[in-house]
């Protein structure tokens, strides 16, 4: 007899109450492996991709690519005994569609059976909680069955539609001309809609013209399932296109933009921000990355000028550890931190995040330029994960790689300064009383004038310009 285990989406991270379906890797039907990837997410604070607990028979994708949903919502059933009685790949492709409980935005969470819940053991590292966050339930009409939930469904689709922006990671978009015979698409340019290079092969193969569907998909791409109807002829019409609205284009607030507006809001009304401002000349610090670069222990090694700030953060906040302190307003103490988890704000294509270079204190300067790379190379291929996120105590920003000289930074939550790292820039500078063209940066500190006073929050900026002026005054320290 089949034997069919839901699978939830896991609490990835402490605290997750909600994710993204970013993308399928399977469909009804097809077989898979323990641990195999079968769906990418995005979280608050990253892009995941999750395993499969169990072998098996995919029955039934409970959630559709685009569809924000709960923790603990079931979003994929398997069938872990195919040999019983499995069902045949045609009878289950239009499963996702057809199943109520696959309504996207309905707003209500799929119910497992009572006897599988107590039989689902996610994979150690990750699974729903029995104390996972809880959010109040979306509001949303139920989707009634038959011709009304396809009538349902139909209107929830087009909500999923995007206006023109950036395309979904693997979608592609091409113009064809239009097959002889073909009914007009009135798509402007002969366009073809967005799908991804499998879903056109399969329209290809099933003689389906993309021309005459309307994508489900997010930002109206067009997904498998959409060809599979339309070969069965229950493909949904084209929605009528939408009216001009002077230029505008509404994106949802979600993901990473949502974590990041939410903790910056927090951070500004929360913590009473000073900033102080220093320019420093870096010309020595330049001329000694340069004989470093060249030397034998550096070969091979990314050596910027990012590596030596924070090398000089690591030193500074030795001698004024209220930067590296945290206010616990809950238990009214300070905390002290006697490592420092160096946050290093990166912009990526999902927005702005904060991995950590851990004990960074303990780290030489080669050590910490071989850990920005591999930070900075990871968060641009947006593989940092959201562990590797949490839990810092002080944070650069490096708005100089932008050529800007600086700015007021927000102080991350939990941490009680930030340090902005502006361009270096050849300036006209007074040396022993001449004018002389030097290598010039400008530095800004934000801190938390709660537990950071004036005088230490500018002996700290002090002794990080002292660093980068001069490299050999680390030897004083």
């Amino acid at each position: 007899m089949p034997e069919f285990k839901s699978f939830p989406l896991p609490d990835t991270a402490e605290g997750l109450t909600e994710a993204e379906i970013l993308s399928w890797h399977v469909e009804p039907g097809d077989a898979v492996t323990v641990n195999q990837i079968v769906v990418e997410i995005e979280t608050a604070k990253a892009a995941v991709e999750l395993p499969c607990p169990w072998a098996g028979v995919v029955t039934e994708l409970h959630v559709r690519a685009g569809q924000t949903v709960d923790v603990g919502t079931p979003i994929l059933t398997v069938d872990v005994d195919p040999d019983g009685a499995a069902p045949d790949k045609g009878s289950l492709n239009g499963s996702l569609s057809s199943s109520p409980s696959s309504s996207p935005n309905n707003g209500t969470a799929v119910p497992a059976p009572a006897a599988e819940e107590e039989e689902m053991k996610p994979l150690v590292g990750y699974g729903s909680k029995a104390t996972s966050a809880k959010r109040r339930a979306r509001k949303g009409p139920a989707v009634p069955a038959g011709p009304a939930a396809e009538a349902a469904q139909v209107t929830v689709a087009a909500a999923f539609e995007r206006a023109p922006g950036p395309l979904p990671e693997g979608v592609e978009a091409s113009v064809l001309p239009a097959p002889p015979g073909a009914a007009p698409s009135g798509l402007p340019g002969g366009h073809v809609p967005l799908a991804k290079p499998p879903v056109r092969k399969l329209a290809k193969d099933l003689g389906v013209d993309l021309r005459a569907l309307a994508g489900s998909g997010a930002q109206g791409v067009i997904t498998r399932d959409d060809v599979q109807q339309a070969a069965a002829g229950t493909a949904r019409a084209p929605a009528a296109p939408a009216p001009a609205v002077g230029g505008e284009r509404r994106v949802p607030i979600k993901g990473v933009r949502k974590a990041t507006a939410a903790a910056m809001v927090s951070s500004a009304f929360t913590a009473p921000h000073v900033t102080e401002f220093l320019t420093v000349d870096v010309t020595p610090m330049m001329e000694f990355r340069e004989r470093l670069k060249s030397s034998r222990r550096f070969r091979g090694v990314k050596l910027t000028p990012l590596a030596f700030c924070a090398k000089a953060v690591a030193l500074a906040i030795a001698r004024t550890p209220e930067v590296n302190a945290a206010w616990d307003e809950a238990a009214q103490e300070i905390v002290y931190k006697d490592y420092v988890h160096l946050g290093i704000a990166a912009a990526t294509p999902r927005g702005l995040i904060v991995p950590k270079v851990r004990n960074a204190e303990s780290l030489s300067l080669r050590e910490l330029a071989e850990a920005l790379e591999a930070l900075t190379a990871t968060a641009r291929d947006g593989k940092t994960q959201p562990a590797e996120m949490v839990d810092g105590t002080f944070t650069i920003t490096n708005v100089g790689v932008f050529g800007v000289d600086t700015g007021t930074p927000i102080i991350n939550p939990g941490e009680s300064a930030i340090l902005a790292f502006g361009a270096i820039r050849d300036t006209p500078w007074v040396v022993d009383g001449e004018i002389e063209v030097r290598k010039v940066c400008q530095l800004a500190l934000s801190f938390d004038h709660r537990l950071v006073d004036g005088q230490q929050g500018s002996e700290f900026l002090a002794d990080v310009g002292a660093l980068l002026a001069d490299p050999a005054v680390a030897m004083t320290y």
